[in-house]
């Protein structure tokens, strides 16, 4: 007994061995529980989680990377400042919470170099698998980490993966359901509301909506009114950019923006230049944001579950963390949510 009257048993640090000890079950079933592994009993859980809780067991991250597992994940994201990303997070954390995974987040902030050093770090700190969102790095640069960690890709649309896997919304079908929103409503003139950046190429989802647009606008007939209106995001010039394209003499009866996030400023801007939503210009935003549903916004979006795209991905990633090779694309479907700023008080435009 110390001075201070605590045993030496006590102050010596509880291990992954004790735990399986005063469970009575092997060091291998213990960390089954931990990892959430699949094809645990409920009983062998209950008993293992009892005696983490008695014994106050706190795993040891500098261990189990020495072991080969840290039981944390990295979370890159492109930039924290898109109100999707948090249903994202949202949707990791819930399927972590139970599986004793925690996950470690970086913001890439939409650079390359900064991404690459990012994941270095990652796999430096033994990370057992990493969830990049909308990456812009290329495929090759991806699967070559990929040898070094398990990866899955959200918003990254590249069939050819081999190494590491992609979720992703049907961006080419939400951009489509935008359009044709936009038509059963009467109008023909619509534009969209993209990038001005050619950074991120065929994969990503700006392009892919790009494409959905394109081919809607085909299928419907409306070649000649093809306008895809390029934006700097996250710039000074972003906001003189929408004014200039709302001054045009030719402004379309309807704009698709590729995010809620310019949609949003766009209504701002044409609430300051007296353009009014939905009468002289209707709007279609994309990720349904939270911030889409509020009265004053009331924005009409493309619901891609922010929240589902997370789950998945972070199931996806525990699969190939467990042993799983064969690589997986998974899609989701969007669907389109309809509010005031696409409709007019439920009078069609014809």
């Amino acid at each position: 007994m110390s001075e201070t009257g605590e045993s030496t048993a006590t102050r010596e640090r509880v291990t992954i061995r004790t735990v399986a000890a005063h469970a009575g079950v092997s060091v291998a079933a213990v960390s089954k529980v931990l990892r959430n592994a699949y094809g645990v009993s409920e009983s062998l859980r209950g008993r293992v989680e009892a005696s983490i809780d008695t014994l106050n067991y706190r795993p040891s991250r500098t261990a189990r990377g020495l072991r080969g597992s840290t039981f944390t994940i990295g979370l890159l994201l492109v930039d924290i400042r898109n109100p999707f990303l948090p249903e994202v997070i949202d949707g990791v954390n819930g399927v972590l919470a139970p599986s004793h995974y925690r996950a470690m987040i970086g913001v890439g902030e939409a650079k390359t170099h900064l991404e690459t050093t990012l994941i270095e770090s990652m796999i430096d700190y033994k990370m057992d698998g990493l969830i990049m969102v909308a990456p812009r790095l290329p495929s090759e640069i991806i699967s070559r980490f990929a040898e070094q960690i398990p990866i899955v890709a959200v918003g990254y649309h590249d069939p050819t993966a081999k190494n590491f896997d992609t979720v992703n919304c049907d961006d080419q079908k939400g951009a489509a359901l935008a359009v044709q929103a936009f038509i059963e409503r009467g109008y023909r003139k619509i534009s969209m509301l993209t990038l001005g950046s050619r950074e991120g190429h065929k994969v990503s989802v700006v392009r892919q909506r790009e494409i959905g647009y394109r081919q809607a606008m085909e299928a419907a007939g409306l070649t000649a009114e093809l306008d895809v209106h390029g934006v700097p995001v996250f710039s000074p010039d972003r906001e003189d950019s929408i004014r200039a394209f709302l001054r045009r003499p030719d402004r379309p009866e309807a704009v698709f923006c590729w995010s809620d996030l310019d949609a949003v400023t766009l209504l701002n801007v044409a609430a300051e230049m007296e353009v009014r939503v939905p009468e002289d210009l209707a709007v279609i935003g994309y990720d349904n944001s939270p911030v889409a549903a509020l009265s004053l916004i009331n924005l009409s979006s493309i619901d891609q579950s922010g929240r589902a795209l997370g789950v998945l991905a972070t199931e996806t990633l525990l699969s190939r963390i467990e042993g799983r090779t064969a690589p997986a694309a998974l899609v989701c479907a969007p669907s389109f949510i309809a509010r005031g700023s696409s409709f007019n008080g439920g009078t069609l435009k014809l």
